[in-house]
């Protein structure tokens, strides 16, 4: 059997593993640097390796690099330790991923809305304060939750992880207090680095759908509020475009950006995305919102998004993207 799912895959996905390693460890090297201009350059290379890896464990969910299915699970558990999201099974965010595919839902089992509803009032302004300062405290709610679900959910899928996380976090404490030892600014930078992923990925999904999301804590079917066909699909799938006039500035996110190409057809690889979308879509294709339009809402809706009811929807005309509040929350990178 062929190591690649594709044969055309071999040099594109050699290339973007070893960036995303090179990369994750080059900028952790520069983190231990005496000099602060390194260290600064080390915290945007380890950034951005993060960033590549998360969108390689999409296409290991995916399976479009691997032709065995085996292998994309354990080279995507791999880089689960580099993005810290090795604390959920792999299989459990496939199938939740495949579900998002499937079913054309955001299918969740827990609702940081509905959670932060029924704190004290203390702990949803801790929240605000920290979401506008640009600090993801909703994400780093619902990595901790998968990390605690584990001591505190009666759910059998859950409960059987409690030795896996304890492993996990055991090991990840050790080498975190060994980084802190050899530079308390590293270990700092190398925080802020995955804060950084973590934006990056809320800027690249938050305004890719307008999708309802739909609370259910266990498998099984789900009563769809609505036809789930390729129309009601595309129509509510959006593909942020970092650049249209230089299309290789895209790759910066591993071509995650041309999304209704990636819904059209999800076995596709991501170096293929964007012949594949220019191929279904065309130039003027309406559902593309370039990055540059949404910018400003990821600043301007940070509050009002985190207890929104719905993402908001683009409008027709010049200010089309006004009411685009967008998502938060429902990273592939963390899931239960």
């Amino acid at each position: 059997m062929a190591l690649f799912r594709y044969p055309d895959g071999k040099l594109p996905n050699t290339l973007a593993m070893s960036y995303a390693v090179i990369t994750y460890g080059g900028g952790l090297a520069l983190l231990l640097s005496p000099y602060l201009a390194l260290n600064l350059l080390g915290t945007l290379l380890l950034a951005h390796g993060m960033i590549i890896a998360a969108f390689l464990i999409h296409e290991f969910a995916h399976g479009t690099i691997f032709a065995s299915a085996k292998a994309n699970e354990w080279v995507g558990e791999f880089f689960g330790w580099m993005t810290g999201s090795c604390y959920q099974d792999f299989q459990t965010m496939r199938k939740k991923h495949m579900r998002h595919h499937v079913d054309n839902a955001d299918v969740i089992s827990f609702d940081p809305r509905r959670f932060l509803l029924r704190r004290p009032r203390w702990v949803q302004k801790l929240v605000l304060a920290l979401e506008w300062a640009h600090i993801p405290a909703v994400d780093l709610m619902i990595h901790y939750m998968v990390m605690l679900m584990p001591f505190f959910s009666d759910e059998p899928s859950h409960r059987a992880r409690r030795g896996k996380v304890l492993k996990i976090f055991v090991v990840r404490s050790a080498l975190f207090a060994l980084l802190g030892w050899l530079s308390p600014l590293a270990l700092g930078l190398y925080a802020l680095a995955w804060m950084l992923m973590v934006c990056v990925l809320r800027l690249a999904d938050m305004h890719q759908h307008t999708y309802e999301p739909i609370e259910q804590l266990t498998d099984g079917k789900l009563e769809l509020p609505h036809k789930g066909d390729r129309d009601y699909e595309q129509g509510n799938t959006f593909s942020n475009l970092i650049s249209t006039r230089w299309p290789a500035l895209n790759l910066l996110l591993l071509n995650f950006s041309y999304h209704n190409a990636h819904h059209d057809k999800p076995v596709a690889p991501w170096y293929r995305l964007p012949a594949l979308h220019g191929q279904l879509f065309g130039a003027d294709y309406r559902q593309v919102i370039p990055m540059r339009e949404l910018i400003g809402n990821y600043h301007r809706y940070r509050l009002h998004r985190v207890f929104s009811e719905d993402y908001g929807a683009p409008q027709e005309g010049a200010q089309r993207t006004a009411q685009f509040y967008g998502a938060v929350g429902l990273s592939f990178l963390a899931v239960l």
